[in-house]
């Protein structure tokens, strides 16, 4: 059998994760899509059915709710009020499945984009983070690809269905204003600087994370995988949109040092010692299985080729130890 090809990997895995609910367990989150385009994009594409798989083998997803009714995304009072409810999902992926349809994707992102920022936080980001592996696989595999418009829509409808507001009391559904204390708002931000800034944010959070004792390996881990998700999307918005998706990235990665951390953190994280390789910590992540650290360790390798910085390499093993450890 040839090798599979990234193209062939991801769509095949869309198309048999098609229909899979968005979550199991008490509110936990369908990460599969998420993980198979990380393995195909670091070169695992073969590993790519059998980790599918096996997910499906160990995870019992909740049916999606049934569609109530469409929502207009003309009228702001109609899909504001459905931002949130998690009992509107379908609504909104059919939502996005027509707009789809219709408009280029990048005009849909476009859009949509900042109505849905403020509400990043919600699951732990993993809206935003799904929408991001979208994104880079449509971008990747063109756009007639049915089953990389069919899964944008489902990054976008979660992320709406699951929107929750932490950033300085916004209403459900007002664009982020892009402000924060002594700072203006720039109506225009080229993307590089953007993308420094978010790298920035990245290896900064990876840092506290190899340092920082916490009580389960996994939450914080979206303090470095949230603001990696805006850096996949960043350089696909309009100039406008750069700068306040940084903030509010910053801002998210801020509330959940707040919530998950259990002791105060040093401005210089120590122990990052004796940095191992990171293609080491990629297979590493593959051997343990586990969809954060596979999803981690894809940011630490991604960012290092980005802004090398040894903290991402730091933050990729210490979630591989405290997950195989977790797993055990």
């Amino acid at each position: 059998m040839s090798p599979l090809t990234y193209t062939d990997a991801v769509g095949g895995a869309l198309e048999r994760l098609r229909g899979v609910g968005f979550e199991h367990g008490p509110r936990f989150v369908n990460h599969a899509p998420m993980a198979a385009e990380a393995l195909a994009y670091m070169g695992y594409a073969d590993d790519v059915p059998r980790w599918v798989e096996r997910n499906l083998r160990t995870h019992t997803y909740h049916e999606v709710p049934d569609a109530r009714w469409a929502i207009d995304p003309a009228d702001p009072d109609d899909w504001r009020s459905a931002l949130g409810d998690f009992s509107r999902v379908a609504d909104w992926t059919a939502l996005f499945e027509r707009e789809l349809a219709l408009t280029p994707w990048p005009e849909v992102l476009a859009r949509w984009w900042p109505r849905l920022l403020p509400g990043m936080s919600g699951v732990l980001t993993h809206g935003v983070i799904r929408t991001a592996h979208a994104v880079r696989a449509i971008s990747r595999a063109g756009e007639e690809n049915l089953a990389y418009h069919r899964e944008l829509a489902q990054g976008l409808g979660y992320w709406a269905a699951r929107y929750a507001s932490h950033t300085h009391g916004i209403r459900p559904g007002d664009e982020y204003p892009g402000t924060g204390e002594g700072e203006e708002y720039p109506r225009t931000a080229d993307t590089d600087s953007a993308a420094a800034a978010l790298d920035g944010l990245v290896a900064e959070y990876a840092g506290i994370y190899a340092s920082a004792p916490q009580r389960h390996p996994v939450p914080l881990i979206h303090s470095i995988t949230g603001p990696a998700a805006v850096r996949l999307v960043v350089e696909h918005l309009p100039a406008a949109q750069r700068r306040p998706s940084y903030l509010v990235a910053r801002d998210v990665s801020a509330s959940m040092l707040d919530w998950f951390s259990t002791t105060p953190v040093t401005p210089n994280p120590v122990g990052l010692s004796g940095v191992p390789d990171l293609g080491e910590v990629f297979a590493t992540a593959v051997a343990i299985g586990d969809e954060h650290a596979i999803k981690l360790a894809e940011v630490a390798v991604r960012h290092q080729a980005l802004a090398p910085d040894p903290r991402l390499a730091a933050a990729a093993r210490a979630a591989n130890q405290g997950l195989a450890r977790f797993r055990r």
